[in-house]
């Protein structure tokens, strides 16, 4: 087995770039196929939105816990494994005809996924580090917005012209050649393995949680998070039913929210040394009043792009939150980085699956404004975490 040396820039580096995404790829995809799929498979449009929240859940609860066994065993052999499986499972639910195997699968997909993904953080804190390292971590959320740009954009060409079981063989076979590349020029990052002990790794979890900027930190991120998965979740729904438009315009305005959050990220990078609470209660501020807007609006003028107009603007504040929270907790605990990423990626998607499916019970969103009274709730939630963080640091402080 290849090793990866400290300060290794290569093909390594780039691979582990391309696999980041795969987490809001393998669900972005088919957001254009959610109506299509509900008719094809015979369920409720609750039924079909479930294969979103198992994903999410997984996801998030195995990462909490797989960044221990990456830091015991090694990134390299379980990321192997990982994209074998999640293959298998793309091509089965490619050829399903229940929903509740489709749920099966998508929890395989999100143990599988976050074994690749917190691997594959956790490999940069591995070779780098100082400003090098910063400056990989600060493009972790703009790299990941990659895939709301670019998996809704083929994915509603894909279900018009192939149907929906497409997008799935689409992210299997993509997962067979990210397996073939690893095999050829990927390696083992880790250096120094911890010793799996099950007491000591709790500890190491129970350290994080009480880290009060830690844990806050983590409720900003989920709640961020949950903005673009409401959409996700909602949006095509209301775009192919309310707006009676096609499964391609649905995949376009994902692209269009894809770019939100990505030159979020970038001004969040940009912004990087800008004093952390000031720009932060600005971008929320902001983002306060277009919800207001948004829901208040359609009394006057309602249509598809002024929906979009405002969703746009509230995805791009959340980017550029979610890039200096996201890039903050994950570089406090450089000594368990498998762990530390874990529980961050983790914490955020129990939050988000659990924050998203809530508001989309109790708020179904069939037009702007019910969409906009959504994005109210989670950024209220937004605003009194953030003024329970800003006091205790002020605190800390006196």
């Amino acid at each position: 087995m290849r090793i990866i040396e400290k300060d290794q820039d290569g093909i390594g580096t780039i691979l582990a770039f391309i696999l980041i995404p795969l987490s809001g790829f393998a669900t972005d995809i088919y957001l254009p196929s959610l109506p299509a799929m509900a008719s094809k498979l015979h369920a409720t449009n609750a039924e079909v939105q479930l294969t979103i929240v198992f994903f999410l859940i997984s996801y998030g609860i195995s990462q909490l816990f797989i960044g221990s066994l990456l830091d015991s065993f090694g990134r390299f052999r379980i990321t192997i494994a990982a994209l074998l499986l999640f293959s298998i499972a793309s091509f089965t639910i490619a050829n399903a005809h229940s929903v509740y195997l489709i749920y099966l699968m998508r929890i395989i997909h999100g143990v599988t996924v976050a074994a690749i993904v917190v691997g594959k953080r956790a490999y940069f804190v591995d070779i780098f580090s100082g400003e090098k390292l910063k400056h990989y971590t600060s493009l972790f959320s703009i790299v990941w917005s990659s895939a709301p740009i670019i998996a809704p954009f083929f994915g509603g060409y894909l279900q018009t012209a192939f149907g929906w079981e497409s997008n799935f063989y689409l992210i299997g076979y993509f997962a067979l050649i990210m397996l073939v590349l690893e095999l050829i020029f990927g390696g083992e990052s880790l250096k120094i393995y911890q010793k799996f002990h099950f007491k000591s790794i709790i500890t190491v979890y129970s350290n994080m949680i009480k880290t009060l900027s830690f844990s806050l930190g983590l409720i900003m991120l989920g709640l961020s998070n949950a903005m673009f998965m409401v959409y996700g979740m909602t949006g095509p729904f209301i775009i192919e039913h309310t707006f009676n438009d096609s499964a391609i315009t649905t995949g376009y305005c994902s692209l269009a929210l894809g770019v939100a959050l990505l030159l979020g990220g970038f001004l969040g990078k940009a912004l990087i040394g800008y004093p952390f609470f000031r720009k932060i209660s600005i971008a929320i501020g902001v983002q306060l009043i277009l919800t207001i807007v948004m829901i208040l609006s359609p009394a006057y003028f309602s249509s598809l792009l002024t929906m979009m107009a405002f969703a746009f603007s509230i995805h791009f504040i959340a980017g550029f939150i979610f890039n200096n929270y996201f890039s903050y907790c994950l570089s406090l605990f450089p000594k368990n980085a498998g762990i530390a990423s874990g529980v961050t990626g983790g914490a955020v998607y129990v939050i988000t699956s659990i924050m998203s499916y809530a508001i989309v019970s109790l708020i179904p969103a069939k037009s702007q404004s019910s969409l906009g009274i959504s994005y109210l709730v989670m950024v209220l939630l937004i605003v009194l975490t953030f003024i329970v963080i800003r006091r205790k640091v002020q605190l800390a402080h006196d």
